[in-house]
């Protein structure tokens, strides 16, 4: 597995840069990461990730974006702002989760 570091922080990533253990994930390293893509985390956006977590500790796998609106009552269209181009995407790699089944 390939290693990155990261303000200090090293931890081990998939092909495509997705965390590979659950544990490596932190709110501070999910900031560090954001900011890495132009995106700077607000509450707002840390209560989805959250949301996509407990989720995903509970179902085993990463949260559809159908999901996070329907089960997590987020606005789809809050999503594709907080997250713009590929939200599933953006928010599964921020919240340390495998990437989401059907995301290209």
């Amino acid at each position: 597995m390939p290693t990155n570091t990261l303000n200090d922080r090293t931890f081990e990533v998939d092909a495509e840069g997705f965390l590979t253990r659950r544990d490596d994930w932190s709110e501070d390293l999910a900031a560090d990461m954001a900011a890495l893509i132009g995106i700077d985390l607000s509450d707002e956006h840390l209560a989805i990730l959250r949301f996509m977590r407990e989720d995903s500790a509970q179902t085993g796998v990463t949260p559809t974006l159908r999901r996070i609106q329907t089960v997590g009552g987020f606005d789809i269209k809050t999503l594709f702002a907080l997250y713009p181009g590929k939200p599933a995407k953006k928010m599964a790699w921020l919240s340390g989760l495998p990437k989401p089944v059907g995301c290209v």
